[in-house]
């Protein structure tokens, strides 16, 4: 019999996500990856290696996120780890048309709190009690509102994300269920930052009081502690991992 824990990551394909994935894999750890974009998976799953496989979601739709737990399940019988990772920023501001606004305000939230939603629910019974571990990936900007306008609902959906890890905390923890989130500040080379001019950069990393720039690896190593035996204490937990940019309440 197997005993390898299954991992099932949400923004698998790049950045934070094929990151921890990495980490996990290599751990000898059984990992599946989750996006909307099939040729970005496969590329990642086959520089990771054996251990990692994939499927094409897209987790703002009820009826894909169902089906892709439920193959999961099928082929693996469970789900050790879920980690809700995939997101994107779009822009809205007031400068631009309502229904503009409203547009690009549907598909943050749709992804990025709705989807973490979804995941949940959709996965939380296959989960072993004691010994679950749900895992979530909200942002500084959760707290700042984003570092320039127009970040108001990716802001408003990982301030969400939040709410979301305090009301399943309370849902789940009894049953030995963990839920926790981490708070990334600057991480570079993403797809949400692999565009940002030098200039930006290092004026977030003259802020940062360890004096560089966040790394995906460092937030692979925060959720790895997290979703081991060890962190069975800690739900309800938002970690910041930023570098200091900013803590304190």
């Amino acid at each position: 019999m197997d005993k390898r824990r299954l991992i099932v990551i949400t923004g698998g394909g790049s950045g934070i996500g094929k990151a921890t994935a990495a980490a996990f894999a290599q751990a000898g750890d059984q990992v599946v990856i989750l996006g909307r974009t099939g040729a970005k998976l496969q590329k990642a799953a086959q520089e990771l290696g054996e251990n990692v496989t994939w499927q094409q979601v897209d987790v703002s739709i009820r009826e894909q996120v169902a089906e892709a737990v439920a193959s999961i399940v099928e082929q693996f019988g469970k789900i050790d780890v879920l980690i809700n990772n995939a997101g994107f920023v779009l822009g809205a501001t007031t400068d631009m048309p309502l229904i503009e606004a409203e547009r690009a305000w549907d598909a943050v939230l749709d992804t990025n709190l709705k989807g973490c939603f979804l995941m949940t629910v959709a996965a939380a019974p296959y989960m072993p009690r004691p010994g679950g571990r749900i895992i979530y990936i909200s942002s500084i900007a959760a707290y700042t509102g984003g570092s320039r306008a127009g970040s108001t609902a990716y802001a408003a959906a990982k301030a969400g994300v939040l709410g979301m890890t305090h009301g399943f905390a309370r849902e789940l923890s009894h049953q030995g269920i963990t839920v926790n989130a981490i708070a990334p500040g600057f991480i570079a080379n993403t797809e949400f930052t692999g565009a940002w001019p030098e200039a930006r950069i290092q004026g977030v990393v003259s802020e940062t009081p360890v004096n560089r720039a966040g790394a995906a690896k460092d937030i692979a190593f925060a959720i790895q502690y997290l979703a081991s035996p060890d962190a069975s204490f800690v739900t309800g937990e938002v970690l910041n991992v930023n570098g200091g940019w900013r803590f304190g309440s």
